[in-house]
């Protein structure tokens, strides 16, 4: 499932395409047909993401709500639109340019009271400007459940996925089975802005690095990462092979649904 610098980075690509403009709204798949009908000669205003939610606003209240899920995808493309197939669920398209949402998880029409119950269910995501990291670390310090589950629960900390929860858990030293409960205020503020700026240059850059400097192939002399997700990394998908830092082998476990990684001579904490 993408991570949330995915969809942040999504919702600046729709803006810069389609903002200011009426596309043509269609639904080959014809699973949106009814909603895309509503919004024929609607201008897209704006877009936001909140986590792995993505929201395109048409008019001043109409938002369409996509949540890709694991199988979502958008592609991009420029004018004129070659046809379409009958996987899209929805394409936008305009003079200059085109947008394909094929398999997402939600892609539907929703009213302002609908995109404000989505918020509300959802915990800060460190990527926007109004994300408070204390209401998160309210719930994390009541918390018995590890971290590790913490960072990946939508409704404490949104936009986390899996490669950012091992990875920050990593540069932190945090034992991903520590307690949220045992986690002190300043670790946790150490925590929300490494996420914020590592999040932060994953928009810029479309792809997750969190190895520092003096840790990258070319510093240590080690050969580059081979991976279909891309981008350098401490523990992600690197089970039993030697930690760059101390050369003990990297562990896996599931937790939270989901493959964890982590050194267990790094993170002791």
């Amino acid at each position: 499932m993408p991570e949330g610098h995915t969809i942040h980075r999504l919702a600046q690509d729709y803006a810069a395409r389609f903002t200011g403009t009426a596309p043509r709204v269609t639904s080959p798949q014809g699973k949106f047909s009814d909603a895309a009908d509503l919004l024929g000669g609607a201008v897209l205003t704006a877009t936001e993401a909140h986590g792995k939610h993505l929201f395109l606003r048409f008019r001043d209240a109409d938002w369409v709500h996509i949540h890709l899920g694991l199988f979502g995808k958008v592609g991009f493309g420029a004018a004129p639109a070659p046809p379409p197939a009958d996987t899209v669920r929805l394409r936008l398209a305009n003079d200059t340019a085109y947008a394909d949402l094929r398999g997402p998880t939600t892609c539907a029409l929703i009213t302002d009271a609908g995109k404000r119950a989505v918020h509300d269910r959802l915990g800060p995501d460190p990527l926007r400007e109004d994300a408070d990291p204390g209401t998160a670390y309210r719930r994390i310090s009541r918390s018995r459940t590890t971290i590790a589950a913490l960072l990946m629960d939508q409704k404490v900390v949104a936009g986390v996925g899996n490669v950012y929860r091992a990875e920050v858990l990593f540069r932190h030293g945090i034992d991903p089975y520590r307690a949220g409960r045992d986690i002190t205020p300043a670790e946790w503020d150490a925590l929300w802005a490494d996420l914020v700026e590592l999040m932060r240059e994953g928009v810029r850059n479309n792809r997750i690095d969190t190895v520092r400097p003096a840790h990258t192939p070319e510093a240590m002399g080690r050969p580059p990462r081979v991976d279909d997700h891309g981008g350098e990394v401490y523990v992600y998908r690197r089970a039993s092979r030697p930690c760059h830092l101390c050369g003990d082998a990297v562990r896996t476990a599931g937790l939270a649904a989901r493959n964890l990684f982590w050194c267990p001579t790094c993170q002791q904490r």
